[in-house]
């Protein structure tokens, strides 16, 4: 069966308050740059949240005090800390606390959008050195009413990689082929070709990127790669036909949203750097960005390695590429799932693999995070495979039958301590609820109450244990 593929959505367009907004530009003239960037970083967050209720929510009405009450249970129920089970919504950042923060927002009746904002929000309190309004950031919403979604830029161009590595393995045609040892050097094949493919891509201001993303997109493509995946072989980076120095993008901060009405944001924060450009704002303590440093440069041309990517090359007002990855993953129109994730290149190949652990392998949500991963981008020619001990006290380690296995076949490979961290929420119609819906809203052609029973599948939170993150749910 051809895998069930995230289903991609339309960039939102950028007008003059965008333009203002999104890309931090000075709201006023006259009051001085550094007064003029703070404030427009700010106001971005805020707006960006305002904009995203405006489009995607509901003329809430007061909450049900039964759902005030004794309903909620803010932590969920689970087996551990990183994974809950809840029937009214869930929040999986990588801290806790922020996790709870967001289920917080909900409880007070809020959408998910404002459990995105309050989310955010904490992890740049709580992890300065990875996100906060002193960045950027990407998100996908998805509306339960409409079943309309939509990618939110706020800082760089969105990525398509992910999809391209699904649908290489995609067109083997049935999920036993991304199983076992097999299964991942045809993914390392896979993502040796996209990493080949995607420097082609650019701010679509700039760069007619429509070829690259049509073939990224596209089946007939995906099979001319497949029919390059040797099953018994890998071979030297030449042989991907790359053109361009890859990009050398760094932490992110990932969380994964879904609101007792089935609305659902995938976001993803950065400042870039740890702790950014290394600059604390002194008159808000904002931790200041240097996004700059993911464009490609001239200067980077060495005859010992490939040139940097013109189609990346700095521009007034252009976005440079990023690697992040928030994918909210749909099934016959209904939603199944989240997933996103925080560290840089490395975010690519972890939501390609924990989305085939869960989605096409079957593995329970937990299982499908905690799974070691490799890392593969082309150059250096290596496999990373993770070999490390979480904070938790688990130790996480490709086996040696899989490495034994990629060694045969002419891998190099080399352990890692680090590497991405992943959160995913599912979203499961096999364990129906049929509810009265929690919280009141009015209809607002009719203004009639809204009581009918609403079918619902139980969500299932994780926060990767590498991080020892911890969702909430209730």
């Amino acid at each position: 069966l051809p895998l069930p593929l995230p289903v991609p959505s339309a960039m939102a367009p950028r007008g003059n308050l965008e333009e203002a907004l999104l890309r931090h530009r000075p709201l006023a003239l006259g009051r001085g740059p550094r007064r003029n960037l703070v404030l427009s970083a700010v106001v971005t967050l805020l707006c960006l949240g305002l904009a995203l209720l405006l489009l995607f929510g509901q003329e809430w009405g007061p909450a049900d005090e039964e759902w005030r009450g004794g309903m909620i249970d803010v932590r969920g129920v689970g087996d551990g800390d990183e994974a809950v089970e809840a029937e009214h919504g869930v929040v999986a950042a990588d801290d806790g606390r922020c996790s709870e923060i967001g289920a917080g927002a909900l409880r007070a009746g809020g959408h998910a959008v404002d459990a995105a904002v309050a989310t955010a929000l904490c992890l740049g309190v709580v992890s300065p050195m990875s996100s906060g309004i002193g960045g950027g950031a990407f998100m996908v919403v998805r509306s339960s009413a409409t079943g309309k979604a939509a990618a939110f830029d706020a800082r760089e161009t969105a990525p398509l990689a992910a999809s391209q590595v699904l649908n290489i393995l995609g067109s083997y045609g049935t999920p036993a082929a991304a199983e076992g040892s097999l299964g991942l050097h045809r993914l390392v094949e896979a993502l040796k070709h996209m990493f080949a493919v995607r420097m082609n891509l650019g701010d679509p201001d700039f760069v007619n990127v429509t070829e690259c993303v049509s073939d990224m997109l596209s089946s007939s493509f995906a099979e001319k790669i497949k029919g390059r995946i040797l099953d018994n072989a890998t071979f030297d980076p030449d042989y991907y036909l790359p053109k361009w120095s890859q990009l050398r993008d760094h932490g992110t901060s990932h969380f994964c949203i879904v609101d007792a009405d089935r609305n659902a944001v995938s976001m993803t924060s950065t400042v870039n750097y740890y702790f950014g450009a290394g600059v604390l704002s002194p008159s808000t303590g904002i931790v200041l960005n240097n996004e700059m440093d993911d464009f490609s440069t001239p200067t980077e041309i060495t005859p010992d390695k490939l040139p940097p990517a013109p189609s990346n090359f700095i521009e007034p007002k252009k976005r440079p590429l990023s690697s992040m990855t928030p994918i909210i993953v749909l099934k016959g129109n209904q939603l199944a799932g989240i997933i996103g994730g925080s560290g840089g290149v490395y975010i690519i190949p972890t939501v390609t693999q924990v989305f085939l652990n869960h989605f096409v392998l079957g593995m329970e949500p937990l299982a499908a995070v905690q799974q070691p991963r490799l890392y593969h981008k082309l150059i250096p020619n290596v496999v990373n495979y993770e070999n490390l001990t979480a904070i938790d006290g688990e130790h996480i380690e490709l086996s040696l039958e899989a490495r034994t296995f990629l060694e045969q076949r002419g891998h190099l490979l080399n352990p890692v301590t680090g590497g991405a961290i992943c959160q995913l929420v599912v979203h499961d119609l096999k364990k129906p609820l049929y509810t009265m819906n929690p919280l009141r809203r009015r209809n607002r052609k009719v203004g009639e109450e809204m009581s009918k029973p609403i079918f619902h599948g139980m969500l299932t939170a994780v926060s990767d244990p590498r991080k020892n993150g911890r969702p909430a749910g209730m």
